[in-house]
């Protein structure tokens, strides 16, 4: 399932961002890319271990788990630390699937990877290339969404950044382990959670509305880790 969340953040919050990020010293992206990304990826990330990451990290997660529709879609257990990235000449990330398994930075913890999150912090009319292309099996997906707001997938997804051929596409990425494994379960329960959220909306809280939302609850009950 692919995913658009709009308005993760305000457009406050991404002029602060991107303020922020400007005054900023970025290193190679190499490095958090695994043994076979690192081949075909060029861009440029923040630094760990500095206040501005912590600071920017604490803003991206905060939107993201007071977002309904994030919530709905991930069911999320644990968020890695987001990390921020920056394409500019010629930028690019060649085709690649996310590590299973991924390690906050300067910890032990093994964090298994369910869910991909983009959250774009550059205008689409700001650079030219720089899509976000996922696949699944019904087929490609180009993604360049507005500032502030975020694409939501299965972090086994085959996806590639096309090279940025003018200007500069700035975003924050991170992982997040599922309280439900398996994307398809994941899928059934967002839709189901949907159209219960528009039954409601349409009749009240009728007998039919709580036996599904019910329901609800018990598959989540059952799936849940």
């Amino acid at each position: 399932m692919l995913l658009h969340v709009p308005n993760v953040l305000t457009q406050e919050q991404v002029a602060e961002c991107r303020r922020l990020m400007a005054e900023a010293e970025w290193v190679d992206g190499a490095t958090t890319a695994g043994v076979q990304a690192v081949q075909s990826k060029r861009n440029r990330q923040l630094p760990e271990g500095t206040p501005l990451i912590e600071y920017l990290r604490e803003m991206m997660v905060t939107g993201l788990m007071k977002n309904p529709l994030f919530f709905s879609a991930a069911l999320p257990k644990t968020i890695l630390p987001p990390y921020f990235n920056s394409y500019q000449d010629g930028g690019y990330y060649g085709n690649h699937i996310d590590n299973a398994i991924r390690y906050a930075h300067g910890s032990k913890q093994a964090i298994r990877t369910d869910v991909s999150t983009t959250i774009f912090l550059s205008e689409p009319d700001e650079y030219e290339g720089g899509e976000l292309i996922a696949e699944d099996s019904y087929g490609c997906h180009e993604v360049k969404l507005a500032a502030g707001d975020a694409i939501v997938y299965p972090s086994t997804s085959l996806h590639r950044v096309e090279p940025v051929t003018k200007g500069v596409r700035v975003a924050s990425f991170l992982w997040t382990q599922s309280l439900v494994r398996d994307a398809w379960r994941r899928a059934m329960l967002f839709d189901l959670d949907m159209n219960i959220l528009k039954l409601r909306g349409q009749l009240g809280d009728t007998p039919e509305v709580v036996a599904l939302t019910g329901h609800y609850h018990k598959l989540l009950q059952q799936w849940a880790e």
